[in-house]
């Protein structure tokens, strides 16, 4: 069963699946910020640079398990399993959305 999140946040999702490192940061608007792990990152390159990092360093896969819409923010609980200390591990992803882009993401245990 395919859970039903907004556009952006649906690709966001399937380019991690695939690992499309590329693709993952045209679901981002061009000054968007993304904080993870304690690190912000701000704008695409960097977006781009901080995800190709994240992959090449463990491999895991991310299944959404829930979506809680709320206006331009959209909390997903995702479950994350994969070569790293503490698998399988349950992360909120808050996303703020703009237009059909991603403005913000913060990612927290």
């Amino acid at each position: 069963m395919q859970i039903p999140m907004p556009p952006p946040v649906r690709l966001y999702f399937e380019s991690e699946a695939y690992d499309d490192t590329a693709r993952v940061a045209d679901c981002f608007a061009p000054d968007a910020v993304v904080t993870d792990e304690r690190r912000t990152h701000i704008g695409l390159e960097a977006i781009r640079a901080w995800k190709t990092e994240a992959k090449a360093a463990a491999s895991y896969r991310v299944t959404p398990v829930s979506v809680e819409p709320d206006g331009a923010r959209v909390l997903v609980l995702g479950r994350v399993e994969g070569a790293f200390p503490g698998s399988p591990a349950m992360l909120r992803y808050h996303f703020d959305l703009r237009g059909e882009r991603i403005s913000k993401l913060e990612i927290r245990a």
